[in-house]
């Protein structure tokens, strides 16, 4: 397990869409820092939402393109064969190259995160404004939420990679899933407020969406981005819940990739 994390590091690192992914991240923190100058009272603030949505979307994306160059891609061209051909289980190979996403995507965010930090104390050009951020912890609770969140997304991806045929399947439905979960807490709060008044809408979707809730996460149970906007703290309980629900889902997803992944044929 361990060699094939060190191996899916440097090839993580040498990727051309991580490079490509990377400096896209790199220039929506650019955006950030621009979009604060669109609001002469809370310019530290705009840019902090934007450049989390930055991060957060560029997260997800490199989570995404590294299961496809990892493990897909490795499929797909039958370089696998070589990995599988070490005295380990295949369990242990999917393990390695999940556990070098993870340190890719904790690096990634780390650097992100500084270069936000940057952007957002540039951002306010010696402007005292009405409501003072939270650059500490709170700031750092949040890249971490948005961690999870994108390692979620890629456990997803490497399940579908272990038992699909089709390369470029585990990012398609990869970058569905993570649209579902992240759109899920707001349709469930909009159907239950009435949706406007639009009974019938209420009546349609509801039985759908309380079906898609046991399947799909509400991966906007992990955006803490207001304790470092507002200082408003989303509370222990709640950070503990949307925590345990997160690992879990990795926990069951890695599982099922393990178990489909075992009893895969490879000609």
């Amino acid at each position: 397990m361990f060699e094939f994390a060190v191996s899916g590091l440097r090839s993580g690192l040498r990727g051309k869409s991580f490079q490509a992914v990377f400096i896209l991240g790199v220039l929506l923190i650019g955006i950030a820092y621009l979009s604060g100058f669109f609001s002469p009272r809370q310019p530290q603030t705009v840019a902090l939402d934007v450049g989390f949505s930055g991060i957060r979307f560029s997260l997800v994306l490199l989570n995404l393109f590294w299961v496809q160059e990892l493990v897909a891609r490795e499929i797909d061209r039958r370089v696998i064969l070589f990995s599988l051909a070490y005295p380990v289980s295949r369990g242990a190979f999917l393990a390695g190259r999940f556990a070098a996403i993870l340190l890719l995507s904790a690096l990634a965010a780390v650097v992100l995160g500084l270069l936000l930090l940057l952007a957002v104390v540039a951002a306010g050009g010696g402007y005292s404004q009405e409501f003072e951020l939270a650059l500490g912890l709170p700031f750092w609770s949040a890249v971490a939420g948005f961690t999870l969140d994108a390692a979620v997304v890629a456990a997803f991806a490497l399940c579908i990679a272990a038992l699909s045929t089709v390369s470029v399947l585990p990012l398609a439905l990869g970058a569905a899933f993570a649209l579902a979960g992240k759109a899920l807490g707001a349709t469930m709060a909009y159907l239950a407020q009435g949706a406007d008044g639009n009974e019938e809408l209420v009546a349609s979707y509801s039985p759908l969406v309380d079906l898609v809730k046991w399947l799909v996460p509400d991966l906007s149970r992990l955006d803490w981005r207001e304790w470092a906007m507002y200082q408003l703290p989303p509370g222990s309980e709640v950070v503990f819940w949307a925590a345990t629900m997160a690992v879990a889902y990795i926990v069951v997803l890695l599982v099922c990739a393990s178990l489909l992944f075992a009893r895969r044929e490879f000609s």
